[in-house]
């Protein structure tokens, strides 16, 4: 071998790797790397706690393929921190988005969260609901970065909830009221939250929400009662009353609301109705509707006449 092909194999075996190895490192794609969004790792060196709470999260859950760490950790949610971490930090510093409605619009936290979560049917007219208008943000009841989230816990959630709706935390404690205080029941079993309609209820209607539990008072029956079919809280305060069975007056004023002395058929008989004026008569009807009146919510009764059985046993 002369001179020349022993220079050409050294170049080769010293040279040629040297050149490979410049490619893999040369400026185009060191930038490339250093281009790239930074991720937890990078998030750890100043928020060490609130990504230590995030892994223990259902977001930060790494089994479930659809979560924020899998597809790419921090910035799925808090957006591209690089200006962020190249000016050492600072609210607000290069489009990161804290998700507190105390620096960010709700607007924009809620848009941030039905990226992912729009896909359900029960946020689908999140956009038209009460909270929205009130420019309520997904923040505002749930917690994110903790393994607990204390809206979705039924002993928690009421507190959540009562936080903006003080009214019904002083009625959920009134004497006749649904067992929420003892975790039995929570807000979300009747409302729902996302919702648009009215009430926000957990079903169509309110009737269609209280007859999930309240089957037996559904009917049909032989003889309905009206507010039945058309709206529970004509007679009830759903969420407490110092009346019981959680009603809104007491028998006869509640009924007399809807049902005036004209007309009733007893009128015929000649005894005093409840709208009787004559000195010391206290009226049979006006003592009392349940005397005669004992399945309110409807009777099967098989009597012939229609008024005689109506809402009897």
């Amino acid at each position: 071998m002369n001179k020349n092909s022993v220079l050409r194999w050294l170049l080769s075996i010293v040279v040629a790797p040297v050149l490979a190895g410049g490619l893999l490192i040369n400026p185009g794609n060191a930038n490339a790397q250093s281009s790239a969004a930074p991720g937890p790792e990078v998030c750890q060196n100043c928020h060490a706690d609130a990504v230590k709470l995030f892994a223990g999260s259902k977001h930060g859950t790494k089994a479930d393929k659809r979560t924020p760490v899998n597809a790419g950790g921090c910035v799925v949610c808090h957006g591209d921190a690089t200006a962020h971490v190249k000016a050492g930090g600072g609210k607000g510093v290069g489009g990161m988005l804290g998700l507190s409605t105390k620096s960010v619009p709700a607007e924009t936290i809620n848009k941030t969260c039905l990226g992912c979560h729009q896909a359900d049917p029960s946020r689908l007219h999140w956009q038209a609901s009460v909270h929205a208008s009130q420019d309520v943000a997904c923040t505002s009841c749930h917690k994110v970065h903790t393994s607990h989230d204390d809206v979705r816990d039924k002993i928690t959630q009421p507190d959540v909830c009562f936080t903006c709706h003080k009214e019904q935390r002083v009625q959920i404690n009134k004497p006749s009221r649904h067992p929420v205080l003892e975790g039995k029941v929570s807000c979300a079993d009747c409302h729902n939250v996302h919702g648009n309609n009215p009430k926000q209820m957990a079903k169509s209607s309110v009737v269609e929400t209280c007859y999930q539990c309240h089957m037996e008072k559904r009917g049909p029956f032989v003889h309905n009662h009206q507010p039945v079919t058309e709206d529970c809280s004509i007679c009830h305060q759903p969420h407490g009353s110092t009346i019981a069975s959680m009603l809104k007056s007491r028998p006869p004023f509640l009924c007399q609301d809807c049902h005036a002395s004209s007309g009733h058929p007893i009128q015929n008989a000649g005894v005093p109705t409840a709208r009787s004026t004559s000195p010391g008569v206290l009226g049979t009807v006006a003592r009392g509707c349940l005397n005669c009146h004992t399945n309110i919510h409807g009777s099967n009764s098989t009597q012939n006449s229609a008024t005689s059985g109506r809402f009897r046993r």
